[in-house]
């Protein structure tokens, strides 16, 4: 029978190639449902949806601003707008059922769809669960968490752990090291890291780099340096004098980095901590500490304390990171533990498993 599927969410690639990956899922189990993202206007879902080959509603909506509260003023009016939007959505498109997959569209499209008694999925990629799931989960269906230990945020008989879904090109990777180094145009000898703050970007991050690139150089590292918006034309400048050093605002494929990378310094969104897993690349975590409830350091805990990763705090980045970049390189016995750790803690079916738990209820 001919199904369709809202999937609501986005902001952050964290959150766009998960719901992604879910939706090609749910294709390939069910080739003739009908999916439609549901995102937020102005937002990089906008962009990267279509490219996927999916139709996508955008919604007037903010989230809440911490930095400026003056900013959150008419924060109510675009909610009240939102949920209007979504009325008109739903009466077009119908949806069997909604998934959420976190930012701020994800709310006010489960929200109504729960209103209207229409099935509800959660997918909640963070160690630590925000605020709106939480409220939402007390009504879903079904919510899928990445791990274990969730029971103080949703309903126990709801949860099913999954794992987070990574890309297929990521999670299928089957690129040499050797083919990945060319790709970027870098040495086969010498220990490369990957510098990556996520699809926006990291400004701790790519100023330890800016500030200390000369040590890395010295000490016989070469670079693969994704920067997001933030400080790019500075790296840029950087990458042009110096041949180890490859720069660019956004990796479109990553799998050739992972591939290439020896050890990897990153931020720790929810999706970037399930593909290091995935690619077993050892790693340090600098974790954006203004992410909601400090979540990114609740994300990388969960593998420095099995070992598998290390942490530099965000406000000690700019003196001490590309320092434990150097320590890590020269330590070849950490990073063969490292990455022995992260194998295990690897997951490559997250999607297929989603997928197959939403199908089963509609």
């Amino acid at each position: 029978m001919h199904k369709k599927l809202i999937i609501a969410g986005g902001g952050t690639g964290g959150h766009i190639f998960p719901a992604i990956a879910i939706a090609n899922a749910l294709q390939r189990q069910n080739p003739s449902i009908e999916i439609l993202f549901v995102g937020a206007k102005g937002k990089m879902e906008m962009e990267k949806v279509p490219q996927a080959g999916y139709d996508i509603k955008g919604l007037d909506i903010a989230g809440f601003n911490r930095r400026s509260l003056i900013k959150n003023i008419s924060l109510p009016f675009k909610l009240i707008k939102s949920f209007f939007q979504v009325r008109e959505i739903f009466k077009t498109f119908r949806p069997d059922a909604v998934i959420g997959v976190g930012g701020y569209s994800t709310f006010p499209v489960l929200k109504y769809a729960q209103s209207k008694g229409i099935p509800t999925f959660i997918h909640e990629s963070n160690s630590f669960a925000g605020k709106a799931n939480i409220l939402l989960g007390k009504n879903a269906t079904k919510v899928f968490t990445a791990s274990d230990g969730m029971e103080k945020f949703f309903p126990a008989d709801r949860i099913l752990v999954t794992g987070n879904p990574v890309r297929k090109s990521i999670a299928a990777m089957s690129i040499t090291r050797e083919a990945a180094l060319q790709y970027f145009s870098l040495s086969p000898d010498k220990i490369t890291v990957l510098v990556v703050g996520g699809s926006l970007g990291a400004r701790s991050i790519n100023e330890a780099v800016i500030a200390h690139v000369d040590e890395l150089l010295k000490a016989g590292l070469q670079l693969i340096w994704q920067t997001g918006k933030t400080l790019s034309k500075e790296a840029m400048e950087i990458a042009v004098e110096h041949k180890e050093i490859w720069a660019n605002e956004f990796i479109t494929e990553m799998e050739y980095a992972y591939a290439a990378a020896d050890i990897i310094m990153a931020r720790a969104g929810a999706m970037t901590v399930a593909e290091i897993c995935v690619a077993h690349k050892p790693v340090i975590f600098v974790p954006y500490p203004f992410a909601t409830e400090d979540h990114q350091t609740v994300n990388a805990l969960q593998l420095v304390n099995k070992g598998a990763a290390w942490l530099v705090k965000d406000d000690a980045a700019k003196d001490s990171a590309i320092e434990k970049v150097i320590e890590l390189a020269k330590d070849e016995a950490t990073r063969r533990q490292m990455s022995g750790v992260l194998t295990t803690l690897s997951v490559t079916n997250a999607d297929e498993r989603v997928a197959n738990e939403i199908l089963k209820t509609i």
